[in-house]
């Protein structure tokens, strides 16, 4: 099986016998979309959750509303013809002692973007392990769909 490796505000897609993964995730979150008729799909280390927080012209990895079309659009040129389904991974929130009272951590900002960015292209999120205080890594297996994620403090999940 070949592996690809997905860095922080980057993304990329692939088709058959591949594993798509991305370590260190904090509040970063990993979009994972997968056509299981087809057997295609894309992996994104979303930064951020909106344009206005990037300087210059951000990758379309950094952003959900960036990332999701564009690993749709190339997910579509690959041959994804069926239903494309969403699975989030991450959204921590690593230093919430440090918020101010009442105030959402990046974390909880970049899981409602990459919701939002998923419910405007009509993809249906159909896992999620997302929040808690804690970093995480995800293995996507593109042939079948799933998602590993692994921790170093957590639960072993599979989405």
């Amino acid at each position: 099986m070949t592996q690809k490796a997905v860095g922080i505000a980057d993304l990329a897609v692939g088709a058959g016998d591949l594993t798509l993964y991305t370590v260190g995730l904090g509040s970063c979150v990993a979009i994972a979309l997968h056509d299981a008729e087809c057997r295609v799909g894309g992996l994104a280390h979303v930064l951020l959750p909106h344009v206005a927080l990037t300087v210059g012209v951000p990758k379309a990895g950094k952003v959900p509303g960036l990332a999701v079309p564009e690993m749709v659009s190339r997910m579509r040129a690959l041959g994804a013809t069926g239903e494309i389904q969403a699975r989030l991974v991450g959204g921590a929130s690593m230093f919430a002692s440090l918020l101010s009272h009442g105030a959402a951590s990046l974390g909880v900002r970049n899981v409602q973007a990459a919701r939002a960015a998923c419910a405007a292209a009509d993809l249906p999120v159909v896992g999620e392990d997302v929040g808690g205080d804690y970093g995480r890594s995800v293995y996507f297996d593109v042939r079948t769909g799933r998602v590993d994620v692994k921790t170093v403090r957590g639960p072993h999940v599979v989405l």
